[in-house]
This record gives C-alpha cells, structure tokens and sequence, in this order.
C-alpha cells in the first residue's frame, strides 16, 4: 500500500534516569550485538518505514547519548534532538523549583517544533516487537483524520515481569476498537495461575488489552497539552512531584470530543528492564532472536 504521508516520525521519549534500574537505563548494552534498548526500537521503527527520529532528552547527557545511540539513529534517518527541562513550560509559565520535569506530556511538547507530520511516541527503555512498529506506522503513515490517535494495544500476559510486579494501563474500547478508558494498575503480578493487581485485588485475564504507552498521534496533539497543563500548573506548581502523563491528556481530549483513539491489537511480545534482575531475561530473549536470524545486521 502506498503511504499518504511521505513522513513519519519516531518520537524517543528519553530523559527519564530510570531510577528503579539504578543508572540511565537507556544506555544499558544487552544482548549479544551489546546494544541497547532504543536500538532495536529505532531498527523496527525504520525498518517499518518510519523516516525521522526526534529524541527527546537531557541536556546533562546529549554528549554521552549522541555517541552511544543517536549516531546509530542518524545511519538510518533523519535525526533531531530536543530537551526536556523543568525550566521550559507551555505557555511559557514561570519555572518552579524541582528535580523531576512535568512528566510524559510535557516531555512531548517539548518536541512540538521539530514534528509537523504524523508521528508514534514510545518510551526509550522497552522493547515494542516489530509487529506493533509494523502495525503503526501502517495505521499513521494512511490516517487522514488529524483527530484520530493509535495506541498499540498488548495481551497483558506478554508484558508481566518475572522479578516483581508492574504498572499497567488496561484498556477498554468500543465494539469499532476505539479506546473508550485506560484504568491504571499499579502492581499488576502473578500469583500462581492467576494474574492481580495487589491494590486493587481485581483479577485479570491473560488476554486483557493493556497500553504499553506506545501512542500514535498528529501535530494536533501539542495545543491540546499546551491547554491542558495550564489547567495543570495552577493546580499542582506547589507539588514538586506532580507529573501531566500523556494518557490523562489523551483521555481528556476523548471525553471532549476532540480525538478518538483506534487500539492497534499486536501479538508482538513486549520486555523491559524494570528491575535490574530483567536484564538476563532480555539477554536471553534477544539471544533467541539472533537464533532466528532477527536482528543479525544490527551492527551495520
């Protein structure tokens, strides 16, 4: 099929330090070609047909990222880079003493300058599969509605740790596959034969459609955050904590008729290091990868 759109972005959101994993987990080297990550997510994503690469990171570490991962992307793309810092706000609110930036949304209004096309944001520290990237860029690269998103919906039974418990968005849509609400759970686990969430005590299916923040969007997007974090702002400037997360905006825009989201189903199996004891699981499963002659030219 022949794309409407001649360009489509990769959105990295990457300035996170990861401080469950105890280090800049994006720069974690895995796997037998010690790469991290964000390489085989930049692999898929081109690999799908995705043109342009915007990483969204810290100004503290753009020296160490570009050399260990952005001139990988820049092989294989056309490559940006912007920075996500507490002191730049929509609509150009005064800065707050903090130690954290605002969260996802903000993260991804700080690239609003670089992206005028249809775009997918992803986390930097997972693992996607090629079949949702494929998926993706198939559904962006053909939308012509600007107030319709994506969302790659996985089998919540593929996104479960072995080392803990984890937080997840678990999705309901319409009978048109159109996310009707996300319900976070935060400490979604294994007990036995059964998988819960400890919170809430609720027991889930394997094959629950969970959000995995894997969104596909259109440049529609950044005005609405600009609006909404002002809301955001006078509510929460004395919280040093408090984040705007993308999918709260996402939902707002649905329940005011202003965006729909179509969820993606894919089978692909996602991973991530979430705890440090991951880390030989995700060796192990790109090493059955390589078996398979996947990913055998990430080298190159």
């Amino acid at each position: 099929m022949e794309n409407r759109h001649d360009k489509t972005t990769l959105l990295i959101m990457a300035a996170g330090m990861g401080s469950r994993f105890g280090s800049l987990k994006q720069l974690a080297l895995l796997g037998p070609h010690k790469k991290t990550l964000l390489h085989y997510s930049i692999y898929d994503a081109t690999h799908a047909g995705f043109n342009k690469v915007v990483f969204i990171i810290r100004k503290s570490f753009e020296q160490e990222f570009r050399e260990a991962v952005g001139k990988y992307a820049e092989s294989l793309a056309e490559t940006h880079y912007c920075f996500q810092e507490a002191d730049r706000l929509p609509g150009g609110m005064p800065p707050v003493e903090r130690e954290k930036p605002w969260g996802t949304a903000h993260a991804i209004w700080c690239a609003k300058e670089l992206v005028n096309e249809p775009f997918i944001a992803i986390n930097a520290d997972d693992f996607y599969g090629r079949d949702a990237f494929a998926k993706m860029h198939k559904f962006v690269a053909n939308n012509d509605d600007e107030r319709c998103f994506s969302l790659a919906g996985y089998r919540l039974e593929a996104t479960l740790s072995e080392n803990g418990t984890v937080s997840r968005g678990v999705c309901a849509t319409d009978k048109e596959g159109y996310l009707q609400s996300v319900t976070e759970m935060l400490k979604i686990g294994r007990e036995g034969d059964i998988i819960r969430d400890a919170d809430t005590g609720t027991t889930l299916r394997a094959d629950e459609t969970v959000s995995m923040n894997f969104w596909g969007f259109t440049p529609v997007l950044f005005p609405a955050i600009e609006r909404q974090f002002a809301d955001f702002y006078k509510a929460n400037s004395g919280n040093p904590k408090a984040e705007i997360y993308i999918p709260k905006v996402v939902d707002n825009m649905i329940h005011a008729g202003e965006a729909k989201v179509k969820v993606l189903h894919t089978d692909a199996k996602w991973f991530g290091v979430t705890y440090k004891e991951d880390t030989e699981l995700v060796n192990n499963a790109l090493a059955r990868f390589d078996a398979e002659g996947l990913y055998t030219d990430m080298g190159k």
